[in-house]
């Protein structure tokens, strides 16, 4: 095995530290809805875009194909993955289990850490939703609930939840920005369930987290259906 020279370790550390910010910022772009479900994202022109070299860009879309985010199609390149309404139920299905999990385990043992980290969010949640700023109110709803999973301790546990939350990403901004009322209700469901488990009542924290996983399944089907039918129901099935 050749040793890396200090210099070339240093490219190395750079390119992965390039590929990384990459990553992050198509991730934005792709859960804000920047970029489409079905897009192809062509690498001379994203490379532009970003104003970044095609290495670091080719590592992120392979990291972001991993998350589930985008997808290699044989004629067409990489482009942004379309969930199929029946894939999101299925994440969603188990995301379910894994959220009532939580909650008890988090009513039943958790630091004051946590829920300071909890309480500290939803106050800015409810910002977001006064200012209407939908961007940032899908970052903070994606960071409470992952508070929630490391508030677990299980690293195993938390690299799941991960990965399906990133993939629901394809469509959480999206169903929250097409109903009028998605903000108030869903600050107010979060804020019910962070209450529940701070007084350590593990049944209504698990109810609760089961009464807004259904709603967010709901609000999920609407939009997958409007935009389905945006694209002639190609991705229906």
């Amino acid at each position: 095995m050749t040793t890396p020279t200090p210099s070339s370790a240093i490219d190395l550390l750079q390119r992965h530290s390039l590929a990384t910010l990459v990553q992050e910022t198509l991730e934005r772009g792709i859960v804000s809805g920047e970029f489409a479900p079905g897009e192809k994202l062509n690498e001379v022109e994203v490379s532009a875009r970003l104003n970044v070299s095609r290495g670091p860009l080719r590592e992120a879309f392979r990291a972001l194909e991993q998350a589930g985010l985008l997808k290699t199609e044989k004629n067409r390149g990489v482009t942004v993955r379309a969930l199929s309404l029946r894939e999101a139920e299925e994440i969603y299905q188990v995301r379910a289990m894994l959220d009532e999990s939580v909650a008890r385990s988090l009513a039943e043992r958790m630091t004051p850490e946590t829920l300071a980290t909890l309480k500290r969010i939803i106050a800015s949640m409810k910002v977001a939703k006064k200012d209407h700023d939908l961007t940032l109110y899908t970052t903070l709803n994606v960071q409470l609930h992952d508070a929630m999973v490391s508030g677990v301790g299980n690293q195993h546990l938390i690299e799941t939840y991960r990965h399906l939350v990133r993939q629901l990403g394809l469509l959480r901004q999206a169903a929250i920005e097409s109903e009028k009322s998605a903000l108030a209700t869903s600050v107010a469901e979060h804020e019910k369930i962070v209450n529940a488990l701070a007084k350590g009542d593990a049944e209504r924290a698990v109810a609760l987290v089961r009464e807004h996983v259904a709603h967010g399944l709901a609000r999920m089907r609407r939009a997958h259906e409007r935009w389905a039918a945006s694209v002639g129901g190609a991705a229906k099935s």
